[in-house]
């Protein structure tokens, strides 16, 4: 597999599909404003098929789909069936908010997709639609468990805790894990971009420190687990017997760049080097000019050999102005 100028294996890509979604999510998009990229601009499927063909020829194995909302896509299932025929793809996955699940899990699982995380930050309706705006959590719920009968597991839920909104529900939700054979994972506010989201996610930042406090507090000592992928971002513990595991993803307070494999290819068809930075290589006006998988793959190994070291969070500097739902999370 590639590696990086600081020695770091990169066999991770996150694809975004769209830069559009279903919800308005407080520290992530706007309610109004927003400047999504024309439908023309976007990668279709083949085009796609071939950026994870190059990708796998020199040493990419985990491919993870992304938006926006990725079940937004129309020919979604189509794009999960090619890239699952692909020899050397090792784990295919999706990041949702579920909405949209209860008809696509079933036709997503025998198109080859193998797990998903599920975006839900409340148990509370009130809550949730406070920090999801137009989430609605029995639509999210029937998502979950359209996943866990299609055999999309292990299900993973993804928890971003902000500050004054919907900080009442991470001890219901880690409680899950005690019942249910899932990962619930928590996540810091990342203040990307500079607009109405970043400031939320500025102000609302909740550490990972605050949350375990809270957790061993109420429901008992975490116990550390190891991850079955070193480089994974979450911290991974387990509740005293409980069936699930509780995550922490500290970008803001425990940066992980040191082990960082991923890179980033958002809708319209850049290699975004890093989540918190601007930098990007162009790969569509190659694709659409016909380059062959030899050119494909040496601009991803050159995006290889930029991405940086860190994010620059702890510095105070915050370099990135383009919005999560603009590059795939």
């Amino acid at each position: 597999m590639p590696r990086d100028a600081h020695g770091r294996e990169i066999d991770y890509l996150r694809i975004s599909l769209t830069d559009r979604c279903n919800l308005r999510c407080t520290y992530c998009m706007p309610t109004q404003g927003e400047r999504f990229g024309p439908s023309e601009a976007l990668l279709d499927a083949t085009e796609i098929a071939r950026v994870v063909e190059a990708a796998i020829a020199v040493g990419f194995r985990r491919i993870r789909f992304t938006g926006g909302e990725p079940t937004l896509r129309a020919d979604l299932v189509d794009i999960v069936a090619r890239i699952a025929r692909v020899p050397g793809v090792v784990d295919l996955a999706m990041t949702t908010n579920g909405m949209r699940l209860p008809e696509l899990a079933a036709p997503l699982a025998a198109a080859g997709l193998r797990r998903v995380n599920v975006h839900l930050d409340a148990l509370d309706p009130t809550r949730l639609r406070r920090v999801m705006r137009r989430g609605i959590l029995a639509e999210i719920w029937a998502g979950i468990e359209a996943a866990e009968a299609a055999g999309l597991q292990p299900v993973k839920l993804n928890t971003v805790v902000v500050r004054g909104i919907n900080e009442e529900d991470v001890l219901p939700l880690a409680a899950l894990t005690l019942e249910r054979p899932w990962q619930v994972r928590f996540i810091e506010t990342m203040p990307l971009g500079t607009g109405e989201a970043a400031r939320v996610a500025r102000a609302g930042l909740v550490p990972t420190s605050v949350l375990r406090e809270r957790i061993v507090a109420a429901l008992g000592p975490l116990h550390a687990v190891a991850s079955p992928h070193p480089s994974d971002e979450a911290r991974l513990f387990r509740l005293p017997a409980a069936r699930g595991l509780v995550g922490f993803i500290s970008p803001v307070s425990d940066p992980y760049c040191a082990s960082c494999n991923r890179m980033r290819l958002t809708a319209d068809g850049r290699l975004h080097l890093c989540l918190l930075r601007d930098d990007e290589l162009d790969l569509r006006a190659p694709l659409r000019r016909g380059a062959a998988r030899e050119e494909i793959a040496e601009i991803l190994l050159r995006a290889v050999q930029h991405k940086p070291l860190g994010h620059g969070l702890g510095t105070g500097e915050f370099p990135q102005r383009q919005q999560m739902f603009q590059i795939g999370g």
